[in-house]
């Protein structure tokens, strides 16, 4: 078990859904949390309702000058994580350019922008924690979904890249793959999501593993395993049964 207490702790992407749970966890162990998104009012919400310290700082993750001036203004913190997320369910057939564009901005490139400024600070002092959200579809690819799969398969590759440079030193990585989660972005799918979940129980999840060792964690368990398995299924059967 981590000691949370006096850390502090970024979470970008934190006015909805999991971001919001989270800083509700992370705040009643006794760290401070700087909230960032694109919403000032639903930030600044969420600071009031929290148990401990919180500030918040507005942040558009896709303008480089504004990621930088984030971080300059934040100074040095102990522990970032990655949730600001995109996404709108589309496919090939049906091809939305801007729409695909803007996944792989946010999802990706805007994690780039937001390390390329924690990442350096961290490994000079030898000391940081950084939690990077994929998803559970980053691990082949799927029907309907241009922009979101292919985001979040570069973002565990990344992070994947990261723990492999990191992981003797004392610069901690770690990666979550969650399933389905209750949020605005999954409202707008329209088809039956299995195991979903709500933010705080998915929160719980990500708190226990933040505080382990343990590089990955792909949730819910059981729903997982499909994920995982379907690497190594031959490519007519994977895409007859995933289709």
């Amino acid at each position: 078990m981590k000691d949370w207490q006096g850390k502090t702790y970024w979470l970008v992407g934190a006015s909805d859904g999991l971001g919001a749970a989270l800083a509700h966890q992370l705040s009643r162990t006794g760290a401070e949390v700087i909230l960032s998104a694109r919403s000032e009012d639903k930030l600044t919400e969420l600071a009031s309702a929290l148990p401990g310290r919180a500030r918040v700082r507005v942040l558009d993750v896709t303008d480089e000058a504004d990621v930088a001036a984030a971080a300059q203004e934040i100074g040095p913190i102990d522990g970032l994580v990655y949730l600001a997320g995109a996404y709108w369910p589309f496919g090939a057939k049906d091809w939305q350019a801007g729409h695909a564009v803007t996944m792989a901005d946010v999802n990706f490139t805007g994690l780039l922008r937001v390390l390329g400024q924690v990442v350096p600070q961290m490994v000079a002092r030898d000391e940081g924690h950084i939690v990077i959200t994929s998803s559970l579809t980053a691990y082949r690819g799927l029907p309907g979904s241009i922009g979101y799969t292919a985001s979040k398969a570069a973002t565990m590759s990344l992070a994947e890249c990261m723990h492999a440079d990191l992981r003797k030193t004392g610069v901690q990585v770690q990666v979550i793959n969650p399933g389905f989660i209750k949020t605005q972005l999954t409202d707008k799918n329209d088809f039956k999501m299995p195991f979903l979940m709500a933010p705080e129980d998915a929160a719980r999840r990500v708190y226990e593993h933040m505080n382990s060792d343990s590089f990955k964690l792909d949730f819910p368990y059981g729903f997982s395993l499909l994920f995982r398995l379907g690497r190594f299924l031959p490519d007519w059967l994977y895409y007859r049964f995933f289709s």
